[in-house]
């Protein structure tokens, strides 16, 4: 763990120097002198805000709530940690790598290290992609998303991970993972140029952690007892507080990545809580017909199933294809995390992939099919061959780049707690502190 830390503080140095090697007044790449738009500003300033508070306290809580109450302080950890980590990651490399130029003419792969440290970014410069907003403020709103990413992984190996395994895996699944994808399809990279859309983090975000929440949940194994020890959630008041605060910050998600505060905003703000309701319907129709009850999990889950599949979608449909996204979204995302899960036999502890994989690629997918230029004009690329090639580039690449850092993981901090610390808790066995009744 040692000779790790060294590393880490050596690439830390060494992007130190390359960033002062490369320090100049001119304009960066990918920069433009601002043009500030104070309304667009405020309402951005208001969406980073609103993004944050879904990871700190939104999906703390509302995984916190799904776990037995022996993981609970565990699983807080997981998305506080992935906040500290990532922020820090995102100002020393991460924003140059995913929205920073590639130097690549043929737009490459992920972005460079000019903007490492943020050097070169003013007060007074803008980001190409929003000429209106300060670069200082475009930073801190894309930083919410590359927050939350990670985050959700968590939620598939939750209760059975070593905490230094899961420091290990933010940070380079943050470098190695997120930030390439991000630059291919937002940053100016090759999925871009091909027309693929993901109007907010479709693929992304949700298809990216979901598919590393797969990988992950394959390569750690079940958890003790997994299909015969009660598993049920210690708080479901929790994890309702949860996805209240969620479908609230996800408008800043959604509404937030128009970048202006205009049309585009406002028809993404409504798309956002019609494809919530719909997608809750949706759910609580099939689980009472499958289970015979409807329950408030499944409401929360088929709420959180819509926001996500309308995600890669809010700005580019009309209300009614947000309705039918929603509607579809529901059922698919249950069909993910209940019959999927039962037929494979692999433990998603959370739905990692059941909701946000199966909901990113059920959006992504049907964002070519609804959406319109008579809502945005940006929608005259969709088609669905083009939001499949992404979809499979996005899986491919998180897949594989997950299963290599899981084996980083696995030969140098190892993976999981032992047996028996698992069956105690990791509450106590890797932070030393419980809930009490």
């Amino acid at each position: 763990m040692n000779r790790l830390l060294a590393a880490a503080l050596a690439l830390v140095a060494s992007l130190a120097a390359v960033s002062s090697a490369s320090a100049a007044p001119a304009l960066l790449a990918h920069q433009a002198q601002l043009a500030l738009n104070e309304a667009s500003s405020a309402w951005i300033l208001t969406s980073t805000a609103l993004v944050l508070m879904m990871t700190l306290p939104g999906l703390a809580l509302f995984y916190g709530g799904m776990v037995r109450r022996k993981n609970v302080i565990a699983t807080l950890a997981h998305s506080t940690a992935a906040f500290a980590i990532v922020t820090v990651l995102w100002f020393v490399a991460g924003y140059s790598l995913s929205f920073g130029s590639s130097g690549v003419a043929t737009n490459g792969f992920v972005g460079g290290l000019q903007a490492a440290f943020l050097n070169g970014v003013t007060p007074s410069t803008a980001h190409s992609l929003a000429p209106g907003l300060p670069e200082f403020l475009w930073i801190a709103y894309q930083l919410t998303f590359a927050i939350i990413t990670p985050a959700l992984i968590a939620g598939a190996f939750a209760e059975r991970i070593k905490f230094s395994a899961s420091i290990l895996f933010f940070f380079l699944w943050h470098l190695l993972v997120y930030a390439p994808i991000c630059h291919q399809v937002w940053g100016g990279g090759w999925m871009g140029s091909l027309g693929v859309l993901d109007f907010a983090g479709g693929a992304v975000v949700h298809v990216n952690a979901g598919v590393a929440g797969l990988v992950a949940a394959l390569v750690l194994g079940p958890r003790h007892g997994f299909g015969r020890d009660n598993m049920a959630p210690h708080n479901l008041a929790f994890t309702a507080i949860g996805a209240g605060l969620l479908l609230v910050g996800w408008l800043g998600f959604n509404a937030g990545s128009a970048w202006a505060a205009d049309g585009i905003a406002g028809v993404a703000a409504f798309n956002t809580i019609l494809a919530a309701a719909a997608a809750a319907i949706g759910w609580i129709v099939v689980e009472w017909i499958d289970h015979r009850r409807p329950t408030l999990l499944g409401l929360l889950s088929g709420l959180v199933a819509g926001l996500v599949g309308i995600t890669p979608a809010a700005g580019l449909v009309d209300p009614k294809g947000a309705f039918f996204i929603g509607l579809i979204s529901g059922p698919a995302c249950y069909a993910g995390a209940v019959w999927l899960k039962r037929a494979l036999k692999y433990d998603d502890s959370l739905d990692a992939f059941g909701l946000h994989g199966v909901g990113g690629i059920v959006g992504a997918l049907l964002t070519g099919v609804f959406a319109t230029t008579a809502i945005n004009p940006a929608a005259a690329s969709a088609n669905l061959l083009n939001q499949a090639i992404g979809l499979a580039a996005v899986v491919a690449w998180s897949g594989v780049g997950t299963f290599l850092i899981l084996m980083v993981c696995k030969f140098t901090t190892g993976l999981r707690v032992p047996k028996e610390e698992e069956i105690e808790g990791l509450d106590y066995t890797q932070h030393g502190e419980t809930i009490h009744q």
